[in-house]
């Protein structure tokens, strides 16, 4: 059977590409090399008659985007859930700030410990809002800010209060320890703001990271979601469209050469020996793997060392799943407080030195490390009375000395104590726990080093940088074969774009194509 379109790869990012390309009247298959579709957006029953989401918890970026309501998702199922307080801060001394979606709730929490602080981080929203509104075309896959004047004029403004352009540039280019350093007074903002500025597998020490500290204002204008059911809701509702759109989706079928012949696709060859012929292929993996190992022969010329050249660090997250018979038993907390992340780094410089350690291939002395408790806002995770506590680390080393099979126990311990110093008690409730680190990730998913995203996100490899300038408009020199995935244009997430935008590419091309 022939195909319009192949797609390597049924991450959501894979899917949203094949959903948008049959949408519009292809013939398109889904091959997946596993036995599920999702990739980092699974939910598995890791403890019996207890869920998890396997990687990613809160989906931000595809709330921004025009994608669920483009393909019609909420009809295919999905439902998104809002977290508010998007973080709630617990620290060892049992205070706590709040960070809700309104801007001053927030500012009132932090106010019930300093009054100074609470006004320097309204005023560090307030510089970093418009900085994010600009990001919003490029995020949500639109060509241009043309429909966006105020956007402009906002940031204009917002340039001229805040200490001008070079000051703007500093921001952007620093680590974003450096820009909350100026901005915001101590750690008991710093902290938190730091914490999620971490999941970009960043630490707080690395240059050009400052647009990282900021996107803490995108919480406030977006909020943070979690969809019922967990991450593999998403995925659902995408194959359950893709069907309805005439799309196909085959799994247990991993792709081992992408061939080629004149400088164009030819076909698909997988691991049973099977071909499929096809003059245009999406691959939704690693940039690295689908152009460097799958393409045959393989990119070469500048291209290809430009793509060998891109980075990937050390420092990934690991994750422990606990099942337990109560919420965490935290001091003095109230509802609010299991809605969102729930932050245990109480020093920028805590979370400095475990990246530092996990760079080095070292189990970081002390932990950093947020919990999600999404069972209390989603009753379909666990069993009546029961909850899922999500903890995970974004400073552990993907290779790590020793090894993850004799550093799990180590990991298991460390994680399980931090808890018990915010949660005494915490111990007594647990009925069973897995741990997922980034060894098996790497197994599981193909995540070199264990990272969902596949390349660092710095301000070098993302938007029109990502994975390279040359590779950013998801078009390759080989006619017919377009890339998509976390690894590419415009970052990675749970964004969507990147599959949005590489479907758009190719029916671009094929209708010119069409016309010569």
């Amino acid at each position: 059977m022939s195909y319009d379109v192949i797609i390597v790869g049924a991450g959501h990012n894979g899917l949203i590409a094949a959903c948008y390309l049959a949408k519009a009247g292809c013939k398109v298959l889904v091959l997946e090399s596993s036995d599920k579709p999702g990739g980092g957006s699974r939910t598995e029953e890791r403890i019996p008659g207890f869920h998890f989401d396997m990687h990613a918890v809160a989906h931000n970026i595809i709330n921004m985007t025009a994608i669920p309501r483009e393909l019609r998702l909420a009809e295919a199922g999905l439902e998104y859930i809002e977290m508010n307080p998007f973080t709630v801060s617990i620290r060892a001394d049992g205070s706590r700030v709040r960070f809700y979606r309104s801007l001053e709730a927030t500012v009132k929490s932090i106010a019930e410990y300093d009054q100074e602080e609470a006004n320097a981080y309204a005023r560090f929203i307030e510089y970093a809002t418009p900085l994010m509104r600009v990001l919003l075309p490029a995020l949500r896959g639109e060509s241009s800010l043309l429909n966006y004047p105020g956007y402009f004029l906002e940031l204009i403004r917002t340039i001229r209060r805040g200490g001008g352009l070079f000051r703007l540039m500093q921001d952007l280019l620093s680590p974003y320890e450096s820009i909350l350093q100026r901005r915001i007074k101590s750690d008991l903002v710093a902290a938190p703001i730091s914490a999620y500025a971490a999941h970009s597998s960043a630490g707080p020490q690395v240059p050009g990271t400052g647009l990282f500290g900021m996107w803490q204002a995108i919480f406030h204008l977006f909020g943070q979601w979690h969809p019922r059911g967990g991450s593999v809701a998403l995925v659902n509702s995408l194959v359950r469209r893709l069907e309805s759109f005439g799309g196909e989706l085959r799994l247990n079928a991993p792709v081992t050469r992408i061939e080629t012949g004149e400088g164009k696709v030819r076909g698909i060859a997988l691991e049973n020996g099977e071909r499929y012929e096809t003059a245009r292929v999406v691959t939704a993996i690693h940039p690295k793997i689908a152009l460097l190992e799958l393409l045959d022969p393989p990119l070469a010329g500048m291209a290809a060392r430009e793509l060998a050249a891109t980075r990937t660090s050390n420092a990934v997250q690991a994750l422990l799943h606990v099942a337990t018979s109560r919420l965490p038993p935290y001091p003095n907390s109230h509802t609010d407080d299991f809605k969102g992340l729930q932050n245990f780094v109480e020093t920028v410089t805590e979370l400095r030195t475990g990246f530092i350690q996990a760079e080095a291939g070292r189990l970081p002395d002390q932990l950093p490390l947020y919990a999600f408790t999404t069972s209390a806002i989603d009753a379909t995770l666990a069993p009546p009375g029961c909850h899922t506590v999500y903890l995970a680390c974004p400073a552990a080393p993907g290779r790590v000395e020793g090894g993850w099979e004799n550093c799990r126990e180590a990991f298991i311990e460390k994680v399980l104590a931090v808890m018990e110093q915010r949660a005494p008690g915490f111990r007594d409730t647990i009925i069973g726990l897995e741990a997922f680190t980034p060894q098996e990730m790497e197994s599981l998913n193909r995540w070199p080093l264990g990272h969902p995203m596949y390349l660092d996100i710095t301000l070098d490899q993302l938007g029109l940088m990502r994975p390279t300038r040359r590779l950013s408009s998801h078009r390759t020199p080989i006619a017919g074969l377009f890339i998509s995935g976390a690894g590419t244009a415009p970052v990675g997430g749970i964004a969507g774009t990147p599959g949005k935008r590489a479907a758009a590419a190719l029916l671009a091309d094929w209708k010119e194509r069409s016309k010569n």
